[in-house]
C-alpha cells in the first residue's frame, strides 16, 4: 500500500510537470509564501531498506531548492518575519521559511553550511528531551532492529506472531505493519514499551540512538548563537499531543518552552507539534499553543501560507521536503502550491 502511494504520488508531480497544470494553478494555489518542512540533510545512504528515507534529503537537493527559489524571487526569511507580514498583511513579495523537526546533528553540519551559501534563515524545532540525550527516536529504533535481525517475534492484539524481515521487501512489509500498529497504541507509555521489549530481546541500545542523532544542549548553545538560525519548540518528548489529556498535553507544549529558553537564554516563540497531521494535531492543541504564548505553530497538514493563514497563527500548513522526491523538476510544482492543493482536496486553509 505504502509502495502503491508513492507510485501514486509520484506520478501525480510528473503529471502536474509535465502538463504544465501547475503553471496555471499558480495564481491561485500559490499563496504568499510557504513553510518547508526538512528533518534529515545528510548524503545518500546505499542501504536498500530505508522505511525513514522520506525524512531525509541530500545535501544536494537542498541546494538545488534553494537556488530554485532564488531564481524565482521568492525571498527566504525568518519566522518572525513571516508572522509580521501575516499581522501586517504585507505581501510585496512570495516568501518561504525553512524549518528542521527534532533537532539532528546533520542540520548543522549539512544543513547549514548551505544555508550560508545563500545567507538564508531556518528554524530547527527542538524536541528538549532529544537534547538532554534521554529521548527516544523508536522510528529509527524501528528500522535499526528489522534491518538487523531475519524474523522479528511480536504480540499484536493477543496474538503471538513471527514477522519475516529476511529480505528488504519482507523489511519494508514488516516496518510498516509494526510502524502503523504502534502509532494506534493508546498511550506513549505503550509505545515506549513494546520497543523497548523489541530492543532488549534483539540487544539494542535504544538509549543511544538519541545521542548518536541529535544535538546536545552545548551544541544546541552554540548553534543557536548563528545569525541564520532560530531555535523552536517541538514538545518536551515527541509524543503523540493529541492522545494525551489536557494537562500532559499543556505541560509538554509549554514545557518544552520552558525548558528551552532556560538552557538557551534566548526566547522560543515558535512550535511544531510532533508527527503533526490530524491525528496528533487539532483545535486543542492549536488553542494550547497560543495560551503558552508561541506566536506561531506549525502543523505537517500539506498546504502553503495565504493571507487568511493570520487567523490561524497556531495551525499553519507546510510543504515537506520528501526525499522519495529529491528530482528538481519536483519544485516548481512545489512551490506552484498545485501539488499541495492536490493532497489536501483544494482547500487554501485546513485548520480545522
Amino acid at each position: 500500500m505504502r509502495r502503491f502511494r508513492k507510485t501514486f504520488i509520484r506520478a501525480g508531480l510528473e503529471a502536474l510537470y509535465l502538463s504544465g497544470a501547475h503553471v496555471w494553478l499558480r495564481p491561485i494555489f500559490s499563496g504568499v509564501g510557504a513553510i518547508y518542512t526538512l528533518h534529515h540533510v545528510r548524503p545518500r545512504r546505499d542501504a536498500d531498506f530505508q522505511p525513514n528515507g522520506h525524512l531525509e534529503v541530500t545535501p544536494d537537493f537542498l541546494r538545488e531548492m534553494l537556488s530554485h527559489l532564488h531564481d524565482h524571487d521568492i525571498e527566504i526569511i525568518t519566522l518572525d518575519e513571516m508572522h509580521h507580514r501575516l499581522v501586517e498583511q504585507n505581501f510585496t513579495r512570495r516568501f518561504a521559511c525553512f524549518t528542521f523537526d527534532d533537532g539532528y546533528r546533520d542540520n548543522r553540519d549539512f544543513a547549514l553550511p548551505i544555508m550560508r551559501e545563500f545567507g538564508a534563515p531556518f528554524t530547527i524545532y527542538v524536541t528538549s528531551d532529544f537534547a538532554a540525550g534521554r529521548g527516544r527516536l523508536w522510528w529509527v529504533t524501528l528500522e535499526l532492529l528489522i534491518a538487523r535481525t531475519q524474523e522479528i517475534e511480536v504480540e499484536i492484539g493477543g496474538l503471538a506472531l513471527k514477522l519475516d524481515t529476511s529480505t528488504p521487501s519482507a523489511k519494508c512489509v514488516t516496518f510498516q505493519r509494526l510502524h502503523d500498529w504502534l502509532r494506534t497504541l493508546p498511550g506513549e507509555h505503550d509505545l515506549r514499551r513494546e520497543i523497548s521489549t523489541l530492543c532488549a530481546r534483539h540487544g539494542i541500545d535504544e538509549a543511544s540512538i538519541c545521542r548518536e542523532l541529535c544535538m546536545s544542549w552545548d551544541e544546541l548553545r552554540a548553534l543557536s548563537a548563528e545569525p541564520l538560525v532560530t531555535i523552536g519548540a517541538h514538545s518536551i518528548s515527541h509524543c503523540n499531543l493529541a492522545k494525551q489529556t489536557e494537562e500532559t498535553a499543556t505541560a509538554e507544549i509549554a514545557g518544552s518552552r520552558a525548558l528551552i529558553e532556560n538552557e538557551l537564554q534566548r526566547p522560543v516563540l515558535h512550535m511544531a507539534y510532533p508527527y503533526g497531521d490530524r491525528a496528533a494535531a487539532s483545535q486543542r492543541e492549536f488553542v494550547l499553543a497560543a495560551a503558552s504564548g508561541f506566536k506561531t505553530a506549525v502543523t505537517t497538514r500539506p498546504g502553503m501560507i495565504f493571507a487568511e493563514s493570520a487567523e490561524h497563527l497556531t495551525a499553519l500548513s507546510r510543504v515537506s521536503l520528501n526525499g522519495h522526491y529529491q528530482d528538481a523538476r519536483v519544485l516548481p510544482v512545489l512551490t506552484s502550491g498545485a501539488a499541495t492543493a492536490m493532497w489536501n482536496g483544494f482547500r487554501r486553509i485546513d485548520a480545522a
